[in-house]
């Protein structure tokens, strides 16, 4: 069983940036990857970014490429998602799930809001 959660959301302004923690406990060697996925509402989940949890390889959507990255840190288990030069557009509930045999895992989901 791996559980996930999340935190570092906020109001931030245009521009401004935000740092979001995904902490996972549990069967941590059953996790072959973490992403990252964010959602409106009314409207599906949307791909954000993912890392392979051996290798660390990195995967962005079109949308954040150059403003996002994605990190690990082995030693707590924990991915993090650095958001800079955020816009009105980044307003959405994040989510990170662990790519995993059987079901994914999904965290809590925490809201950015992005506004002046």
């Amino acid at each position: 069983q791996v559980h996930l959660v999340e935190s570092g959301g906020g109001l931030v302004q245009p521009g401004g940036s935000l740092r979001l923690s995904c902490a996972a406990s549990g069967s941590i060697s059953s996790i072959n990857a973490m992403h990252w996925n964010r959602q409106t509402p009314g409207a599906e989940r949307e791909f954000v970014a993912s890392i392979s949890w051996s290798g660390g390889s990195t995967t962005y959507a079109d949308s954040v490429k150059g403003r996002f990255t994605i990190s690990k840190y082995a030693a707590t288990n924990t991915v993090y998602l650095q958001m800079n030069n955020l816009k009105p557009e980044d307003t959405a509930v994040y989510y990170c799930y662990a790519v995993i045999p059987g079901p994914d895992v999904w965290g809590q989901g925490t809201q950015v809001t992005v506004s002046s």
